[in-house]
């Protein structure tokens, strides 16, 4: 059952790792890439951690698809985070938990609030947003440093301009770029996943010994 969150700040209601998956709303079902997203999130839900999405079609709905497919506990939730647009966009159906948001800024925190590892995969203007977001908030400290996997040769294109541009002319510092992992394959990116849920649980283990 569909639980519609509204003033209710989700990390009151989700428990556990949380990844949350960033990418196009635009990409196919048929796409390599909507397949890849999706086997990504089954591998997530068949290891019992959540995933927070933007709730809509293309690879949202594969992450959301994949996630639903690879569970094997109903503990292990899709989060959909909404926004207002002034165009309809088709939500997932494999959503467990919605809220709905009227600013981007608002929903961002929102993401940040439960995140524990960001994935972005291949995306436009609102993934952009997105990674720029959760990249600021990293670089002046204002969550709490979570890896953010780059996921795809796009990223690779971006990194390369990244260094020749606003690094090269310091703009940004090398500990700035070193914030952002990037992942050629969805096992790459599996693996820095697994490795900080690991961590997540290890001090977790440590907090309820004191």
């Amino acid at each position: 059952m569909l639980c519609d969150l509204e003033m209710t700040g989700l990390e009151e209601v989700v428990e556990g790792f949380t990844v949350a998956i960033f990418g196009s709303a635009r990409i196919e079902r048929g796409s390599k890439i909507y397949w890849e997203i999706y086997e990504l999130a089954r591998m997530i839900g068949e290891a019992g951690m959540n995933i927070v999405t933007g709730g809509g079609p293309g690879l949202m709905n594969a992450a959301s698809e994949g996630h639903k497919a690879g569970r094997k506990s109903s503990e292990a939730k899709v989060i959909g985070l909404r926004i207002k647009l002034p165009f309809k966009e088709v939500e997932s159906s494999h959503l467990d938990i919605k809220k709905e948001f009227d600013r981007f800024s608002h929903r961002l925190d929102e993401f940040m609030s439960i995140a524990n590892v960001v994935v972005v995969a291949p995306g436009g203007i609102g993934t952009l947003l997105e990674l720029a977001y959760t990249w600021q908030l990293l670089q002046v400290k204002h969550i709490s440093n979570i890896p953010v996997i780059l996921l795809g040769d796009m990223w690779l294109d971006f990194l390369e301009w990244v260094r020749r541009w606003p690094l090269k002319h310091n703009l940004l510092d090398p500990e700035d770029v070193a914030l952002l992992h990037p992942a050629r394959s969805i096992h790459e990116a599996f693996k820095i996943i697994m490795e900080t849920a690991r961590k997540y649980a290890n001090m977790n283990t440590d907090e309820n010994k004191v």
